[in-house]
């Protein structure tokens, strides 16, 4: 596996490192982290937000006015809500109730 460094790989030290990847062995070695507990889930604010509704990303990110991938991206960590979003989503968090009663839901 490559290094941790800080500098992306350039195109040849890449291909290299592919070159001597074994695809199948990590992810048989990521299936066995996860079944013996080793990984960690990561459990996003959106995500809490949106399961204490009980809507679907669809439903949810209509509701709150944003593309189901904005949504998706904010429950995978790849994009973080900003304004109006944040508060909604810690309304959502605090009390699902009370957006669901705005929302007319």
């Amino acid at each position: 596996m490559h290094s941790n460094s800080k500098q992306p790989l350039g195109a040849k030290e890449l291909a290299a490192y592919e070159a001597t990847r074994d695809l199948g062995a990590e992810l048989l070695e990521s299936i066995r982290d996860m079944k013996t507990g080793k990984t960690q889930l990561v459990f996003s604010p959106a995500t809490e937000a949106r399961q204490k509704t009980g809507l679907s990303q669809s439903q949810f990110a209509a509701l709150l006015g944003v593309s189901v991938r904005t949504l998706q991206g904010w429950e995978q960590g790849r994009k973080q809500p900003s304004g109006a979003a944040r508060t909604l989503l810690t309304i959502a968090r605090t009390n699902p109730k009370a957006l669901l009663a705005v929302a007319g839901k």
